[in-house]
Protein backbone atom coordinates (compact mmCIF):
# COMPACT_ATOMS: atom_id res chain seq x y z
CA UNK A 1 0.00 0.00 0.00
CA UNK A 2 1.22 3.50 -0.76
CA UNK A 3 0.77 4.82 2.79
CA UNK A 4 -0.23 8.47 3.18
CA UNK A 5 -0.43 10.53 6.34
CA UNK A 6 -3.82 11.38 7.79
CA UNK A 7 -3.37 15.05 7.05
CA UNK A 8 -4.38 14.20 3.49
CA UNK A 9 -7.98 14.22 4.69
CA UNK A 10 -7.79 18.02 4.64
CA UNK A 11 -8.23 17.79 0.90
CA UNK A 12 -11.74 16.55 1.48
CA UNK A 13 -12.70 20.05 2.59
CA UNK A 14 -12.97 22.28 5.61
CA UNK A 15 -15.72 20.29 7.28
CA UNK A 16 -13.64 17.14 7.32
CA UNK A 17 -10.46 18.85 8.40
CA UNK A 18 -12.18 20.51 11.35
CA UNK A 19 -13.25 17.08 12.58
CA UNK A 20 -9.69 15.89 13.13
CA UNK A 21 -9.10 15.71 16.85
CA UNK A 22 -5.35 15.51 17.01
CA UNK A 23 -2.19 13.78 16.01
CA UNK A 24 -1.29 10.17 16.60
CA UNK A 25 -0.83 9.25 20.22
CA UNK A 26 2.55 8.55 21.69
CA UNK A 27 1.82 5.03 22.93
CA UNK A 28 4.14 3.40 20.44
CA UNK A 29 7.00 5.64 21.56
CA UNK A 30 6.95 4.01 24.98
CA UNK A 31 8.49 0.73 23.96
CA UNK A 32 6.44 -0.04 20.86
CA UNK A 33 7.44 -2.73 18.42
CA UNK A 34 9.18 -0.36 16.05
CA UNK A 35 11.97 0.78 18.34
CA UNK A 36 14.29 -2.17 17.70
CA UNK A 37 14.04 -1.71 13.95
CA UNK A 38 12.38 -5.09 13.35
CA UNK A 39 8.77 -3.89 13.09
CA UNK A 40 6.56 -5.68 10.59
CA UNK A 41 5.22 -2.28 9.58
CA UNK A 42 3.04 0.51 10.93
CA UNK A 43 -0.72 0.11 11.34
CA UNK A 44 -2.86 3.17 12.03
CA UNK A 45 -6.04 2.74 14.07
CA UNK A 46 -8.64 5.48 13.64
CA UNK A 47 -11.23 5.92 16.37
CA UNK A 48 -13.54 8.42 18.05
CA UNK A 49 -12.60 8.58 21.75
CA UNK A 50 -16.08 9.71 22.82
CA UNK A 51 -17.55 6.56 21.24
CA UNK A 52 -16.21 4.16 23.81
CA UNK A 53 -16.92 0.95 21.90
CA UNK A 54 -14.21 2.00 19.43
CA UNK A 55 -11.99 3.44 22.14
CA UNK A 56 -11.97 0.09 23.96
CA UNK A 57 -11.37 -2.09 20.92
CA UNK A 58 -8.73 0.29 19.55
CA UNK A 59 -6.58 -0.28 22.62
CA UNK A 60 -7.27 -4.02 22.50
CA UNK A 61 -6.04 -4.12 18.90
CA UNK A 62 -3.04 -1.95 19.78
CA UNK A 63 -2.02 -4.52 22.39
CA UNK A 64 -2.51 -7.48 20.07
CA UNK A 65 -0.84 -5.96 17.02
CA UNK A 66 2.18 -4.83 18.99
CA UNK A 67 2.56 -8.38 20.29
CA UNK A 68 2.65 -9.54 16.67
CA UNK A 69 5.51 -7.11 16.03
CA UNK A 70 3.73 -4.17 14.40
CA UNK A 71 4.17 -0.51 15.23
CA UNK A 72 0.75 0.93 16.03
CA UNK A 73 -0.31 4.56 15.65
CA UNK A 74 -3.51 5.73 17.32
CA UNK A 75 -5.38 8.47 15.44
CA UNK A 76 -8.23 10.30 17.19
CA UNK A 77 -11.06 11.91 15.20
CA UNK A 78 -14.32 13.53 16.26
CA UNK A 79 -16.72 12.53 13.45
CA UNK A 80 -17.43 9.30 11.62
CA UNK A 81 -17.43 10.86 8.13
CA UNK A 82 -13.74 11.82 8.02
CA UNK A 83 -12.86 8.47 9.59
CA UNK A 84 -14.58 6.57 6.81
CA UNK A 85 -13.00 8.87 4.23
CA UNK A 86 -9.56 8.32 5.72
CA UNK A 87 -10.14 4.58 5.76
CA UNK A 88 -11.18 4.59 2.12
CA UNK A 89 -8.16 6.67 1.10
CA UNK A 90 -5.68 4.53 3.02
CA UNK A 91 -4.80 7.26 5.50
CA UNK A 92 -6.25 5.06 8.28
CA UNK A 93 -5.68 1.29 8.21
CA UNK A 94 -8.39 0.10 10.60
CA UNK A 95 -11.62 1.41 12.08
CA UNK A 96 -11.85 -0.84 15.17
CA UNK A 97 -15.58 -0.57 15.87
CA UNK A 98 -17.75 0.30 12.89
CA UNK A 99 -21.54 0.00 12.54
CA UNK A 100 -21.72 -0.67 8.78
CA UNK A 101 -24.90 -2.72 8.59
CA UNK A 102 -27.45 -0.04 9.55
CA UNK A 103 -26.13 2.93 11.51
CA UNK A 104 -23.26 3.70 9.12
CA UNK A 105 -24.91 2.30 5.99
CA UNK A 106 -24.77 5.68 4.22
CA UNK A 107 -21.00 5.84 4.69
CA UNK A 108 -20.64 2.31 3.35
CA UNK A 109 -22.69 3.23 0.30
CA UNK A 110 -20.23 6.03 -0.39
CA UNK A 111 -16.94 4.39 0.56
CA UNK A 112 -17.64 0.65 0.73
CA UNK A 113 -15.82 -0.21 -2.50
CA UNK A 114 -12.59 1.05 -0.92
CA UNK A 115 -13.05 -0.70 2.42
CA UNK A 116 -12.53 -4.33 3.45
CA UNK A 117 -14.59 -5.95 6.20
CA UNK A 118 -12.33 -8.01 8.50
CA UNK A 119 -15.29 -9.40 10.41
CA UNK A 120 -17.83 -8.68 13.13
CA UNK A 121 -16.65 -8.90 16.73
CA UNK A 122 -19.98 -8.29 18.51
CA UNK A 123 -23.49 -9.05 17.25
CA UNK A 124 -25.89 -7.40 19.69
CA UNK A 125 -25.53 -3.65 19.08
CA UNK A 126 -28.62 -1.45 19.13
CA UNK A 127 -29.56 2.24 18.79
CA UNK A 128 -31.95 3.44 21.49
CA UNK A 129 -33.93 6.33 22.92
CA UNK A 130 -33.52 6.28 26.68
CA UNK A 131 -34.63 7.93 29.92
CA UNK A 132 -33.46 7.54 33.53
CA UNK A 133 -35.13 4.68 35.40
CA UNK A 134 -37.10 7.10 37.59
CA UNK A 135 -38.97 8.53 34.57
CA UNK A 136 -42.37 6.80 34.41
CA UNK A 137 -42.82 6.46 30.65
CA UNK A 138 -41.95 3.21 28.89
CA UNK A 139 -42.35 3.79 25.15
CA UNK A 140 -41.28 6.29 22.50
CA UNK A 141 -45.02 6.57 21.78
CA UNK A 142 -45.39 8.27 25.18
CA UNK A 143 -43.14 11.18 24.16
CA UNK A 144 -45.73 12.95 21.98
CA UNK A 145 -47.96 13.73 24.97
CA UNK A 146 -45.01 14.51 27.26
CA UNK A 147 -43.17 17.30 25.45
CA UNK A 148 -43.61 19.80 28.29
CA UNK A 149 -42.08 17.39 30.79
CA UNK A 150 -38.92 17.14 28.70
CA UNK A 151 -38.80 20.78 27.65
CA UNK A 152 -39.37 19.70 24.06
CA UNK A 153 -35.77 18.47 23.79
CA UNK A 154 -34.07 15.19 23.05
CA UNK A 155 -30.37 15.33 23.86
CA UNK A 156 -28.22 13.72 21.20
CA UNK A 157 -24.55 13.29 20.34
CA UNK A 158 -22.42 14.38 17.37
CA UNK A 159 -24.30 15.79 14.34
CA UNK A 160 -22.54 13.39 11.97
CA UNK A 161 -23.33 10.24 13.96
CA UNK A 162 -25.50 7.54 12.45
CA UNK A 163 -27.51 7.60 15.67
CA UNK A 164 -28.28 11.27 15.06
CA UNK A 165 -29.44 10.61 11.50
CA UNK A 166 -31.62 7.68 12.58
CA UNK A 167 -33.25 9.76 15.29
CA UNK A 168 -33.79 12.84 13.11
CA UNK A 169 -34.85 11.17 9.88
CA UNK A 170 -36.64 8.06 11.14
CA UNK A 171 -37.73 8.16 14.78
CA UNK A 172 -38.93 11.77 15.07
CA UNK A 173 -41.18 11.73 11.98
CA UNK A 174 -42.36 8.15 12.57
CA UNK A 175 -43.68 9.06 16.02
CA UNK A 176 -45.02 12.48 15.02
CA UNK A 177 -42.55 14.46 17.12
CA UNK A 178 -41.76 17.08 14.45
CA UNK A 179 -42.57 20.50 15.83
CA UNK A 180 -42.84 19.33 19.42
CA UNK A 181 -39.26 18.15 20.00
CA UNK A 182 -35.85 19.48 19.04
CA UNK A 183 -32.93 17.07 18.71
CA UNK A 184 -30.09 18.89 20.48
CA UNK A 185 -26.76 17.76 19.01
CA UNK A 186 -23.26 18.61 20.13
CA UNK A 187 -21.08 15.77 21.37
CA UNK A 188 -21.30 12.60 23.41
CA UNK A 189 -19.56 14.36 26.29
CA UNK A 190 -22.09 17.22 26.21
CA UNK A 191 -25.00 14.78 26.20
CA UNK A 192 -23.57 12.98 29.22
CA UNK A 193 -23.11 16.30 31.03
CA UNK A 194 -26.79 17.13 30.49
CA UNK A 195 -27.72 13.65 31.64
CA UNK A 196 -25.58 13.89 34.76
CA UNK A 197 -27.06 17.26 35.68
CA UNK A 198 -30.63 16.09 35.14
CA UNK A 199 -30.18 12.94 37.19
CA UNK A 200 -28.60 14.87 40.06
CA UNK A 201 -31.77 16.99 40.16
CA UNK A 202 -34.11 14.06 39.44
CA UNK A 203 -35.32 15.98 36.40
CA UNK A 204 -36.99 14.34 33.40
CA UNK A 205 -34.66 13.98 30.40
CA UNK A 206 -34.64 11.92 27.21
CA UNK A 207 -31.45 11.11 25.32
CA UNK A 208 -30.22 9.19 22.32
CA UNK A 209 -28.17 6.18 23.37
CA UNK A 210 -26.98 2.80 22.16
CA UNK A 211 -25.96 -0.61 23.36
CA UNK A 212 -23.30 -1.58 24.21
CA UNK A 213 -22.50 1.68 26.07
CA UNK A 214 -21.16 1.95 29.60
CA UNK A 215 -23.36 4.97 30.41
CA UNK A 216 -26.53 2.85 30.35
CA UNK A 217 -25.51 1.07 33.53
CA UNK A 218 -23.63 3.98 35.10
CA UNK A 219 -26.63 6.34 34.84
CA UNK A 220 -29.39 3.77 35.27
CA UNK A 221 -30.91 4.34 31.83
CA UNK A 222 -33.83 2.37 30.46
CA UNK A 223 -34.52 1.99 26.76
CA UNK A 224 -37.92 3.21 25.62
CA UNK A 225 -39.87 0.60 23.72
CA UNK A 226 -39.86 1.18 19.97
CA UNK A 227 -42.98 -0.60 18.67
CA UNK A 228 -42.61 0.92 15.19
CA UNK A 229 -38.97 -0.10 14.84
CA UNK A 230 -37.89 3.44 14.00
CA UNK A 231 -34.47 3.08 15.63
CA UNK A 232 -33.60 0.06 13.52
CA UNK A 233 -32.85 -3.56 14.23
CA UNK A 234 -30.02 -5.10 16.22
CA UNK A 235 -26.78 -5.05 14.26
CA UNK A 236 -23.17 -6.20 14.53
CA UNK A 237 -20.03 -4.18 15.22
CA UNK A 238 -17.26 -4.75 12.68
CA UNK A 239 -13.54 -4.28 12.24
CA UNK A 240 -13.14 -2.43 8.93
CA UNK A 241 -9.86 -2.00 7.06
CA UNK A 242 -8.64 -0.02 4.11
CA UNK A 243 -8.76 -1.95 0.84
CA UNK A 244 -5.83 -4.32 0.46
CA UNK A 245 -5.00 -4.45 4.16
CA UNK A 246 -5.37 -8.23 4.41
CA UNK A 247 -2.99 -8.75 1.49
CA UNK A 248 -0.37 -6.47 3.02
CA UNK A 249 -0.79 -7.64 6.62
CA UNK A 250 -2.26 -11.18 6.48
CA UNK A 251 -1.19 -12.14 10.01
CA UNK A 252 -2.84 -9.05 11.49
CA UNK A 253 -6.01 -9.56 9.43
CA UNK A 254 -6.26 -13.20 10.54
CA UNK A 255 -5.93 -12.32 14.22
CA UNK A 256 -8.45 -9.47 14.02
CA UNK A 257 -10.96 -11.60 12.12
CA UNK A 258 -11.02 -14.20 14.89
CA UNK A 259 -12.03 -11.82 17.68
CA UNK A 260 -15.61 -12.42 18.87
CA UNK A 261 -16.93 -10.93 22.11
CA UNK A 262 -20.10 -11.83 23.98
CA UNK A 263 -22.10 -9.43 26.17
CA UNK A 264 -20.13 -10.14 29.35
CA UNK A 265 -16.72 -9.92 27.70
CA UNK A 266 -17.54 -6.73 25.88
CA UNK A 267 -19.13 -5.04 28.90
CA UNK A 268 -16.07 -5.86 31.01
CA UNK A 269 -13.71 -4.54 28.33
CA UNK A 270 -15.44 -1.18 28.03
CA UNK A 271 -15.91 -0.83 31.78
CA UNK A 272 -12.25 -1.50 32.51
CA UNK A 273 -11.00 0.89 29.84
CA UNK A 274 -13.44 3.73 30.53
CA UNK A 275 -14.30 3.48 34.21
CA UNK A 276 -12.03 1.25 36.26
CA UNK A 277 -8.76 2.54 34.78
CA UNK A 278 -9.70 5.62 32.74
CA UNK A 279 -7.87 8.00 30.45
CA UNK A 280 -4.12 7.51 30.30
CA UNK A 281 -4.31 3.98 31.70
CA UNK A 282 -5.91 2.21 28.74
CA UNK A 283 -2.96 -0.15 28.26
CA UNK A 284 -3.19 -1.23 31.90
CA UNK A 285 -6.91 -1.83 31.46
CA UNK A 286 -6.30 -4.05 28.45
CA UNK A 287 -3.69 -6.06 30.35
CA UNK A 288 -6.14 -6.60 33.22
CA UNK A 289 -8.95 -7.57 30.84
CA UNK A 290 -6.73 -10.04 28.99
CA UNK A 291 -5.74 -11.69 32.27
CA UNK A 292 -9.41 -12.30 33.07
CA UNK A 293 -11.01 -12.85 29.67
CA UNK A 294 -8.27 -13.31 27.09
CA UNK A 295 -8.24 -17.10 27.26
CA UNK A 296 -11.97 -17.13 26.48
CA UNK A 297 -11.54 -15.37 23.12
CA UNK A 298 -10.15 -17.39 20.23
CA UNK A 299 -6.84 -16.15 18.87
CA UNK A 300 -6.04 -13.50 21.47
CA UNK A 301 -2.51 -13.32 22.84
CA UNK A 302 -2.56 -12.97 26.60
CA UNK A 303 1.12 -12.61 27.41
Amino acid sequence: MNKRHLTGIVALGAAASLALAGCASGNQAEGGSGESGDSKGTITLGYLPSWTDGLSTAYLLENQLEQLGYTVEMQELTEAGPLYAGLAQGDVDIYPSAWPELTHASYMERYGDQIDDLGAYYDNAKLTIAVPEYVDITSIEDLAASADRFGGQIYGIEPGAGLTKQTQESMIPEYGLDGTYELVTSSTAAMLTELDTAIAAQRDIVVTSWRPFWANERYGLKDLEDPRGAMGDTEALHFLATSGFADEHPEAAELIGKIKLDDEQYAALEDMVVNQYGKGKEAEAITAWLEEYGSQVDGLQTS
